[in-house]
């Protein structure tokens, strides 16, 4: 099954696990989706999640609560889209909720967050806000 836009995709199924207040959540695999996750866990946002590469590849992400039915991510919004693409350069990095939540951006030097964008004065494609 193919998706014009599997990092919206990805995002939804997290939006919807969230909601049902699942432990978990199985997504398929891409390099971007991989370098998302890796965000994802530094920044605190999900327990953990490993990579199954055997056909279907998939990542199976756990993610984390706060109490029994809070989850860490209030929110996830995708910003560039297939057909409006978003890009900030350098002065113009987005700042989500004042700095509370997390704004990934895709660079020449691979994914960042907006923090480490203005730490490497390196611009890039808007992809998603997460709080």
């Amino acid at each position: 099954m193919s998706h014009t836009d599997p990092i919206a995709d990805m995002l939804t199924r997290i939006r919807n696990a969230i909601m049902v207040e699942k432990k978990d959540v199985t997504i398929p695999l891409s390099k971007i989706k991989f370098e998302i996750s890796k965000i994802f866990k530094r920044e605190g946002y999900i327990s953990d999640f490993k990579v199954e590469k055997e056909f279907p590849a998939k990542i199976f992400i756990d993610l984390k609560y706060e109490s029994k039915n809070k989850n860490v991510i209030e929110g996830l919004k995708k910003i560039s889209k297939p057909g409006l693409r978003v890009h900030a350069d350098i002065d113009h990095i987005p700042e989500v909720l004042g700095g509370l939540g997390l704004a990934i951006l895709s660079t020449s030097k691979g994914l960042m967050t907006g923090k480490e964008c203005k730490k490497n004065r390196i611009g890039g494609e808007v992809l998603l806000y997460i709080w």
